[in-house]
């Protein structure tokens, strides 16, 4: 009986307490015109992965979306380059963290499908880690393209979920090659 109180009180602290994982973009260019004809924009956090950290759990990712490119008047290849920016903080939480990076292309129908590098080969997977940030990709212009996570696992060694340390944080450039 003691053991079912417990469970009853401890599900909906996990539950209200479930991180999400946060979303930044930035367009990055000198004078060109990749200004002009990319457009990066943050995925909406209700679409974005998620993922429940507490001390001495192994979980995993639930997937989701990150950034949107609008490049469909851009002629130009772009170089996009995905951080997580705060690796150091999440090092006092996480034992490891490893995230597959997904981008997708938009097809003339709406549809998402696997996105090819500039050279019309699939994209290689791609791994996003504490220790090996950031990600780069090259792909092909005149598209529009999503990043997002894929999967992904982690080992918390402790975290408290009443403060955001915990999440990942990304920030994305894109640049012109």
């Amino acid at each position: 009986m003691l053991k079912l109180k417990r469970s009853i009180l401890l599900l909906p602290a996990i539950l209200l307490l479930t991180p999400w994982l946060a979303s930044y973009a930035y367009g990055v260019g000198d004078d060109t015109p990749i200004h002009e004809t990319v457009r990066v924009e943050a995925a909406e956090p209700s679409t974005s992965p998620s993922a429940t950290f507490f001390g001495k759990a192994i979980g995993g990712i639930t997937p989701g979306d990150l950034f949107y490119i609008d490049a469909p008047d851009n002629s130009h290849d772009i170089t996009v380059t995905l951080y997580l920016t705060n690796a150091h903080e999440l090092t006092h939480y996480l034992r490891y963290l490893i995230l597959k990076v997904g981008i997708y292309s938009e097809s003339s129908d709406g549809s998402w499908q696997m996105a090819s590098s500039w050279n019309g080969k699939l994209l290689p997977d791609t791994y996003i880690t504490l220790r090996n940030s950031p990600v780069s990709l090259t792909l092909a212009g005149y598209a529009k393209y999503k990043v997002t996570i894929d999967a992904g696992s982690f080992y918390c060694t402790a975290a408290n979920s009443g403060e955001n340390a915990a999440l990942p944080q990304f920030y994305l450039t894109v640049e012109s090659v």
